[in-house]
């Protein structure tokens, strides 16, 4: 079996309000996967039930070929976005406790926590009250004890909230590690430039239906455009602009250049190629730029949501 997590027509109802409906979606093992929607789309029910903090009224879903059972628990680290540290205990205190009710004998428990303190360099926190921590300081702990008993499936809440440029970097690093190693992961986000570095494959939830869902980069291809970005030096931009314009679909384009030239975005139909285009182009000035338009996460987020 090629998915590690199978949720089939999904359906949660809190009262007359309806969070999920009929929602159907297949995370494949050892990939990274973007759970996405605006607030309020349902992202947040659908993880509560993968946690069984909650229950679906209809649908079901499969971790690993089985029915979701309570002993699954063990298979699964989540990250809320709401994080759950007590702020008076110790951290190291903290985190043994928190390992052992993940099944993690202390000895165990006490030589992973050491491996990962050093790993993210915070072997001298052990003794600090979590309240003696900033935010982020904190959240390399919640982020230790969430992995720590290497589940199968890792459930990450907005996981860069509070960091710095660093200190993210270094978590994305370890979430990229933990997957090369054999981890499924599901990233819900609303920082789509995590969701490109990231994300292998993605679903967008909104208004509790799934839109949207598939290989992130079988989507970009598919909302594709035909369009190239131009940069071109010419003699008489005017004439050769209105003669563009007379041709092709154009708009106005802006990229960093350290030349003073034609920009434009040119938009082929659909039986116009782009080595018909460069060569056109080169006839009429020097090609200094030339790339294709691909729509990022974030267009394709923002598109998707109005088309619906």
């Amino acid at each position: 079996m090629n998915d590690l997590l199978v949720a089939d027509s999904v359906t949660k109802k809190f009262g007359e309000y309806t969070a999920l409906n009929q929602v159907s979606i297949n995370v494949p093992k050892g990939s990274v996967f973007g759970l996405l929607g605006p607030n309020g789309a349902g992202k947040t029910t659908f993880i509560r039930i993968i946690n069984q903090i909650t229950m679906p009224d209809t649908g079901s879903v499969l971790l690993d070929g089985e029915p979701l059972r309570p002993d699954h628990i063990k298979d699964i680290g989540y990250l809320p976005e709401e994080r759950g540290l007590y702020k008076s205990m110790k951290v190291g205190e903290q985190a043994l406790y928190l390992a052992q009710l993940k099944g993690l004998d202390k000895t165990e428990a006490k030589k992973r926590l050491r491996m990962w303190f050093e790993r993210l360099e915070i072997g001298d926190w052990w003794n600090k009250k979590i309240q003696e921590l900033s935010k982020g300081m904190a959240q390399k702990i919640q982020f230790v004890v969430t992995v720590l008993h290497e589940p199968k499936l890792l459930i990450f809440d907005e996981p860069f909230s509070g960091f710095d440029p660093i200190n993210a970097t270094l978590i994305k690093d370890e979430i990229l590690r933990l997957r090369d190693n054999g981890a499924t992961i599901i990233f819900s986000t609303h920082r789509m430039e995590s969701v490109e570095e990231m994300c292998d494959h993605i679903a967008l939830i909104h208004q509790s239906n799934k839109i949207l869902d598939g290989k992130l980069i079988d989507i970009k291809r598919a909302n594709k455009t035909n369009t190239f970005e131009v940069g071109l030096i010419t003699p008489n931009e005017e004439a050769v602009l209105k003669e563009l314009e007379s041709k092709f679909s154009v708009s106005p384009a802006q990229f960093k250049s350290i030349n003073d030239e034609l920009m434009c975005n040119i938009k082929l139909g659909d039986n116009g190629s782009a080595n018909d285009l460069i060569q056109y182009l080169s006839t009429k000035g020097q090609l200094t730029h030339f790339v294709e338009v691909v729509p990022s996460a974030n267009d394709i987020f923002i598109q998707t949501i109005k088309n619906n």
